[in-house]
């Protein structure tokens, strides 16, 4: 296809593109994680000490999962002092959302702040040139919002336009994208500061046998802060694009609304993923996958490179084999997945982080990639991007 000025997208040798001028493109990347390291090896000791649990079965079914879900390190805000402080949070049957907000609210603002100033120093330029703010997460409820607080924080100009995506999950990050892809395209000269954190604090609970799901959320997720800079138009000598965002796309999948369920309690957050999950996203994402590849008439998945959030390995597993994706297309999603575990809207840019170092040494020879990422609904978002010279 001529027309569209392709490059090779077969795969055969380096086709990525100059940057074209209306498209947005990721300009900068930054995170920011918790000091707390939990070892996975050395989790479901510390988490059953923590949570005074000495059930044999308990301790069983947590070695079984912490050894499935293929992580090796995660970041987290809960530590020894935070629970010295307040022992209410492992104890069953006790209303603690206050603390646990505050908690929360303290820990995303001081982490997406950092992650922020990571994100900007990387930029170069002045935080003066933000003209947009869009701030995501799943775990801080107040008025005003983490949005304020971190424009206020940052020294972000008082007009700075400000977005929030908050209770959005796993799929919050490629939303974020997608939002400032539209604002950077439709804002000429405009640079949209994307910040997202999350915290597993308001989930933080004992183990019971009334509620098997936590022991999952206990082995899989974790703690982090992340942030962006698009933009589209006047691209300056000192921004280093790598990415440029061409196509974006959201679907739900109807009746799926309980697959990814959730709600705010006295106790903490109730979280629970269902089992079919992974065959849920199997049924449709050939269909959402090729959508975003017929704008540029690519045929084959395997002439992409892949920018998967890592929400399970059960999920990149389906994905791999429905697909039929080469075993390396989806190595930045594990190598996410097995260094952070999953940190919900986090997550995609971590693999993102990745995928930079990949585009930067020539280790991507596909001209073209894909964004995904599946949050409660079941949403699936997507994007079709293109690799910057």
């Amino acid at each position: 296809m001529p027309g569209l000025g392709l490059g090779n997208i077969g795969g055969e040798g380096n086709g990525r593109s100059h940057c074209s001028g209306g498209k947005a493109k990721l300009l900068a990347l930054g995170k920011a994680l918790p000091k707390n390291v939990l070892h996975q090896d050395k989790f479901v000791e510390t988490y059953l000490h923590g949570t005074s649990c000495d059930d044999p079965a308990t301790r069983a079914k947590l070695e079984r999962l912490c050894k499935s879900t293929t992580v090796r390190t995660r970041y987290t805000v809960m530590s020894k002092e935070l629970l010295d402080e307040h022992p209410e949070l492992k104890t069953e049957g006790t209303p603690t959302l206050t603390p646990r907000l505050d908690i929360c609210n303290a820990a995303v603002l001081e982490l997406g702040a950092a992650a922020a100033r990571a994100a900007l120093g990387e930029w170069g330029r002045p935080v003066a040139d933000i003209t947009h703010l869009v701030y995501i997460s799943s775990t801080e409820i107040r008025l005003p919002g983490g949005d304020l607080f971190l424009a206020t924080r940052l020294g972000l100009p008082p007009n700075t336009v400000r977005t929030s995506l908050l209770l959005l999950g796993c799929s919050g990050g490629a939303a974020g994208l997608r939002t400032a892809k539209d604002i950077a395209e439709n804002n000429p000269g405009s640079r949209v500061l994307v910040i997202a954190a999350e915290t597993t604090v308001l989930g933080f609970r004992p183990p019971s046998h009334d509620r098997p799901y936590d022991l999952v959320s206990a082995a899989l997720f974790g703690d982090g802060a992340s942030a962006a800079i698009i933009g589209a138009s006047s691209i300056r000598a000192e921004e280093d694009p790598f990415l440029e965002l061409e196509f974006s796309r959201q679907e739900f999948l109807p009746g799926t609304d309980k697959v990814i369920h959730g709600k705010i309690a006295e106790e903490g957050s109730d979280f629970k993923l269902g089992r079919d999950l992974p065959e849920k996203i199997e049924s449709r994402i050939e269909g959402f996958c090729r959508t975003l590849m017929d704008k540029v008439g690519i045929k084959e998945f395997n002439d992409l490179f892949w920018a998967v959030h890592p929400g399970g390995p059960a999920i990149l597993n389906r994905l791999e084999v429905c697909l039929e994706l080469e075993p390396d297309k989806l190595k930045i999603s594990r190598k996410a997945l097995m260094n952070y575990g999953n940190v919900s809207s986090n997550t995609v840019f971590y693999v993102l982080e990745y995928l930079r170092d990949e585009l930067k040494k020539g280790a991507i020879r596909e001209e073209w990639g894909l964004i995904l990422a599946f949050g409660p609904g079941i949403t699936f978002e997507g994007m079709l991007v293109r690799g910057i010279n």
